[in-house]
């Protein structure tokens, strides 16, 4: 079977970027409902479009999704462009990709969000591939604004004072003429991921081709309060899908649902973590750490090496190469807090950290440091929690 490929906008071109405007967020949903990841987005593109001085559009693709698109407008969305067609109703990259790619070439937003779950990582390279334009991958942190972007560098980078001053400008060879050409990045999209397993911090940004595109992994934007009149304002915006079973090189047959118990790390108001600390008794520092968040009501999530030791299962795993959570009570026992993890969890309400090294970089962002043996605190804790629990 022969895909098509092509534009709808055959003038279509991501290199004049003049003519590109507005921010646009993908927002996820599965079986007519929103994703969390949506609502995180668009909190962030608000921010992004202030920024910009522009609109925030969420693009809605589905089937018979109207009900839910003026829920976005209540975290911030000016308009919602609804994507409705059979062949939506299930996720298929070809079908997906079509649409949005069509969306975009219409409308030309100048930034294009999309959440990094399994169904973002699929999507966004397809779609940044036919639209000739950049993706950076995975992002923890978004900016427009140049100081705001600089005020960041200065506080999560080790560059020198003076580089960060001169920012706003960069260098590129054009490949047709072999000279350097000057690239004013100072209103673009500047895009934040881990690199080399989370050892560095690496900025990009995608200065003679729009959309900027960019997967933001789940759980790092705080969402914004939900303001009612927001949603009931919102603009929503029927888009005429042109799809047929012809563009589509997979059909859906059934969808077969595995029952997995997975843990909730994003959506978890108190977690307890577990690190290097518990290698000495492996199972019984985890069932600690199980018996402390059964009494708080919340789970148990891993350091980086208690994931790759194999002592807990990927899911648990809080850092900039696992999860990003804001819990109301973190946890850490036997955490030493590299900055990997620390970028993880750092933004949770209150930290509390067990540790036997009183030098312990978790101690510098705790709210709260016990120096001692996680073996001999962790039961005391629980017990101190139980008891706060009864007399309440």
């Amino acid at each position: 079977m022969r895909i098509k490929t092509e534009l709808a906008n055959k003038e279509f071109d991501s290199s004049k970027i003049a003519e590109f405007k507005n921010v646009w967020v993908f927002c996820e949903q599965r079986e007519g409902k929103m994703m969390p990841t949506s609502f995180e987005l668009i909190s962030e593109g608000r921010k992004l479009a202030n920024e910009l001085g522009v609109n925030l559009v969420g693009l809605l693709l589905g089937d018979n999704v109207d009900g839910i698109a003026k829920e976005l407008g209540g975290y911030g969305a000016d308009e919602v462009i609804v994507c409705n067609h059979p062949l939506l109703k299930t996720y298929t990259t070809d079908a997906y990709a079509k649409v949005v790619c069509d969306a975009i070439s219409e409308f030309k937003p100048e930034a294009f969000l999309i959440a990094a779950t399994n169904i973002g990582r699929d999507l966004g390279p397809r779609c940044a591939a036919r639209l000739h334009t950049g993706l950076c991958a995975d992002c923890t942190h978004l900016d427009v604004d140049m100081p705001a972007y600089k005020d960041f560098l200065r506080s999560a980078s080790t560059l020198p004072e003076d580089r960060i001053d001169k920012l706003g400008t960069i260098m590129l060879k054009n490949n047709l003429t072999d000279k350097m050409e000057a690239h004013d990045v100072s209103r673009g999209l500047k895009m934040t991921r881990p690199a080399f397993g989370g050892n560095l911090m690496a900025s990009i940004v995608c200065p003679r081709f729009r959309p900027a595109m960019a997967t933001v992994r789940p759980g790092v934007m705080k969402k914004n309060p939900f303001d009612q009149a927001k949603a009931d304002a919102v603009k929503i915006t029927k888009y005429n899908v042109q799809l047929s079973q012809d563009d589509m090189a997979t059909e859906v047959i059934e969808v077969v649902k595995a029952a997995k118990k997975l843990v909730d790390l994003i959506g978890a108001d108190y977690i307890v973590s577990v690190g290097r600390g518990i290698s000495k008794d492996v199972e019984g520092g985890i069932k600690l750490a199980e018996e402390l968040a059964e009494v708080l009501g919340g789970v148990v999530g891993g350091s980086r090496v208690a994931i790759d030791s194999g002592w807990l299962t990927a899911d648990h795993q809080v850092g900039q190469t696992g999860k990003t959570v804001h819990p109301k009570v973190y946890i850490a026992l036997g955490i030493s807090g590299s900055i990997q993890h620390k970028a993880g969890m750092s933004e949770s309400e209150c930290i509390i950290a067990v540790n036997k090294n009183e030098n312990a970089p978790i101690f510098e962002i705790a709210d709260y440091g016990i120096c001692g043996d996680l073996f001999k605190v962790t039961p005391m804790l629980t017990e101190a929690f139980k008891a706060a629990k009864a007399a309440k």
